[in-house]
């Protein structure tokens, strides 16, 4: 039995760590204009062909093009800059933000100190126990439009949307977006076959 329980422990450590260490990342489908209906068998970055760049850092740009055509490529398909049946054009929308941080740390138990002094946790009377500070961070949408090339007319658009908490682990985050965001293309692609 008390293996059971330090087994149980563990699990329950091992999720909680987990689940505080992962930032969400939603993918939203859009823009379906024609349904999948091709096993397409090549592709092209459009934005690397003309030279557009779809991020602010020209870093995090180039690393998401080298993502997009490996993963892309591991799973079977061709670049081809001439005679591509998909075309794939990626954008971002960067938006830094700031929300407001109140913590109340409470000295005194609530049967205690409060009896005296009704108003001492509320935060529009009296601020000597509440520190509030401002938390920056960057709401980063990755958006991927899926082209057929020969109809000239969306598949889809996949937007992957992450907040980012610092500029270290933008990359990282951002790669995780195109990530998710190719793999549901891929499962979708499997499923119209």
């Amino acid at each position: 039995m008390n293996n059971q329980r330090k087994s149980l422990f563990l699990f329950t450590l091992i999720l909680a760590i987990g689940l505080t260490s992962c930032s969400s990342i939603e993918i939203f489908e859009e823009n379906n204009e024609i349904p999948i209906k091709n096993p397409y068998q090549s592709f092209v970055i459009i934005n690397q062909e003309v030279g557009m760049r779809g991020f602010s850092s020209e870093f995090i740009d180039h690393q998401v093009q080298i993502h997009l055509r490996e993963a892309l490529e591991a799973r079977g398909l061709i670049y081809d800059k001439t005679t591509p049946e998909l075309v794939i054009r990626y954008t971002s929308n960067e938006d830094p933000r700031k929300r407001e941080n109140f913590q109340n740390y409470n000295p005194y138990p609530f049967w205690g100190y409060r009896v005296w002094d009704p108003w001492m946790y509320n935060p529009y009377f009296n601020n000597r126990n509440n520190n509030s500070g401002t938390t920056h961070y960057e709401l980063v949408q990755v958006i991927v439009d899926f082209i057929d090339q020969k109809e000239d007319k969306l598949l889809m658009t996949l937007t992957g949307v992450t907040e980012v908490s610092s500029q270290k682990s933008k990359s990282k985050k951002v790669l995780k977006t195109t990530d998710k965001i190719i793999d549901y293309f891929l499962y979708e692609l499997k499923q119209s076959q």
